[in-house]
């Protein structure tokens, strides 16, 4: 006579699912601490750099050249900054690609060139628009330009002003140019006589742009 195979009384099968229920569950509970814990650890976030301060040589609004939007220029706090008054029908125009080489060289190092056209001497009477054509298509300019304003005089801009005051020279003629560091401290004055690639203005800027602020 075949007997019958041997089952567990109902009564403990229960007790042997809740053991293994049990410990699954402990093996939950210790690994979802360390899961956790891994889930918060985050790399810090990198410090925001602190923002320059604006020095009062920058510390003006001009509308941009080709489009009038207005152009803050304290942007260009802690670099090294050429201003030129520029005019499109005069013995020095073509300056402009020089003007144009020298910012393309060193923008990456921190120079930029601001450029003023002004027709306090007679020789830029056209539109904002025309002005802005005519460097960009003639002479390729991409350094900023802003608005047609007055670079000498009681009707001098705000910023001619201050670089008037600062340097005691007014520009004498178009394309005259003026150093500011990066520290916003106008430290020199060039006349137009003075080509962008002269050695001497070229090593000044190299010397600034290799000073820490």
């Amino acid at each position: 006579m075949r007997r019958p195979s041997f089952q567990p009384p109902l009564a403990l099968r229960p007790i042997a699912l809740s053991g293994a229920l049990a410990l699954a569950a402990v093996a939950a509970a210790v690994a979802t601490p360390r899961l956790a814990q891994a889930a918060d650890v985050q790399p810090a976030p990198a410090a925001a750099k602190p923002a320059l301060a604006c020095p009062a040589s920058l510390n003006f609004k001009f509308p941009r050249l080709q489009d009038e939007a207005p152009q803050n220029l304290c942007q260009y706090a802690g670099k090294v900054v050429v201003v030129v008054n520029t005019a499109s029908y005069c013995g020095f125009t073509p300056q402009y690609e020089g003007l144009e080489a020298l910012y393309a060289k060193y923008r990456e190092r921190g120079l930029v060139v601001l450029g003023f056209p002004s027709n306090d001497f007679s020789q830029e009477p056209g539109s904002s628009k025309q002005i802005a054509d005519f460097c960009y298509n003639t002479y390729g300019v991409k350094f900023p330009m802003l608005g047609k304003s007055h670079v000498r005089g009681s009707d001098a801009n705000p910023m001619y002003a201050l670089l008037a005051k600062e340097s005691g020279t007014t520009p004498k003629w178009n394309f005259y140019k003026y150093l500011i560091d990066r520290n916003g401290q106008v430290v020199g004055s060039y006349n137009s006589m003075t080509k962008p690639d002269d050695r001497q203005f070229v090593g000044k800027i190299e010397q600034l742009l290799g000073e820490a602020r």
